[in-house]
């Protein structure tokens, strides 16, 4: 009898595992089968859409010429799907490219040229493997020729007027030489004698017909898609709405002739830290600043009422506004 029961609970304990198996096997196969299903649903990705007409500086770009389209298609590409890069240059950019601008007019310099500081540096301090510094990616000598002022305890190229002041002069320099915006950016990264050597040897003043390193050859198309991006973010699917983006913090300035002995001490005496103080010039190198011959340095002091981020918000007339709209506002959530 009790054999008999051992068989029957047996089997029955078979015919449940087997069950449970079947069962199993089913809600994996249709949770593989779900899952592809959202995948295909939610994932997509598009080629991005190369404008018909680009122009930079009041220059044509040749998108007739198979290479010239396919080297744009490529930035755009790149910079359309590399989503965080792009997004914190756009917010960065509404900080300081009114600063920048006003500067580039004064020189005559196409308004266009504000976005070489972006891909230059992504709008920050940052210093390259070659030694080139600050928004303008400028290298110490370079920037002594151009009056920049670059020692252990100041490095001008550091202070975004100054530095754009500089890299406005060598930007005019080229122009005079080349005759092209595209050129004289061109030379801007490559360097004005190896423009002229690759002018020289390939015979040809045309920027895109000239066979060049990877990097240069690279530049302009760089430059090409971030104002692409910029001026019409929402068609390659960035929605930045004005509170999102970076805003100006108001300032004033004071200026000493002096030896400071302690810059701690000084930035507190105009009621900042030494971060803020460094924040906003970061040009000094040292917590003290020797100043044997009474040259009068202009130092930028935010103002304290306006450290909170909804201060600055509120100078905002219409918050909620995408960043040059293309669409309206209502269409992104239909």
């Amino acid at each position: 009898m009790f054999r008999k029961s051992f068989i029957i609970l047996s089997i029955l304990i078979a015919l449940i595992t087997i069950h449970l198996l079947i069962s199993w096997s089913s809600i994996t196969q249709s949770s593989d089968k779900a899952f592809k299903q959202a995948f295909l649903k939610h994932n997509k990705v598009f080629p991005v859409e190369i404008p018909a007409k680009v122009i930079f500086a009041d220059e044509s770009v040749p998108l007739d010429k198979y290479y010239v389209y396919e080297a744009l298609d490529r930035e755009l590409t790149i910079n359309t799907y590399w989503h965080s890069n792009s997004i914190l240059w756009m917010k960065r950019a509404n900080r300081w490219f009114p600063l920048i601008e006003p500067i580039l007019k004064l020189y005559n310099i196409p308004n266009d040229f504000k976005y070489l500081a972006v891909i230059e540096s992504g709008l920050t301090n940052t210093v390259s493997p070659a030694g080139a510094a600050g928004f303008w990616q400028l290298m110490d000598k370079t920037a002594k020729e151009l009056g920049l002022e670059v020692d252990n305890q100041v490095d001008e190229r550091y202070h975004v007027v100054k530095a754009t002041h500089a890299a406005c002069k060598y930007l005019n320099e080229s122009y005079k030489i080349y005759g092209s915006w595209f050129m004289s950016a061109a030379a801007y990264n490559a360097g004005k004698d190896r423009i002229v050597r690759a002018i020289g040897d390939q015979k040809t003043n045309d920027y895109f017909d000239l066979y060049l390193n990877e990097e240069t050859s690279r530049f302009i198309y760089r430059l090409l898609a971030v104002k692409t991006i910029f001026e019409a973010p929402a068609n390659y699917g960035f929605y930045l709405r004005k509170k999102d983006l970076y805003q100006p913090v108001p300032t004033f300035t004071v200026s000493a002739d002096s030896s400071i002995s302690n810059l701690t001490d000084y930035a507190l005496y105009h009621n900042i830290n030494y971060r803020l103080l460094k924040e906003f010039n970061p040009w000094l190198m040292d917590n003290k600043l020797h100043n044997p011959s009474r040259k009068t340095y202009t130092f930028i002091i935010p103002q304290t009422g306006f450290m909170s981020r909804q201060k600055l918000l509120e100078q905002l007339a219409h918050p909620d506004l995408l960043l040059n709209d293309t669409i309206s506002a209502g269409q992104l959530f239909e």
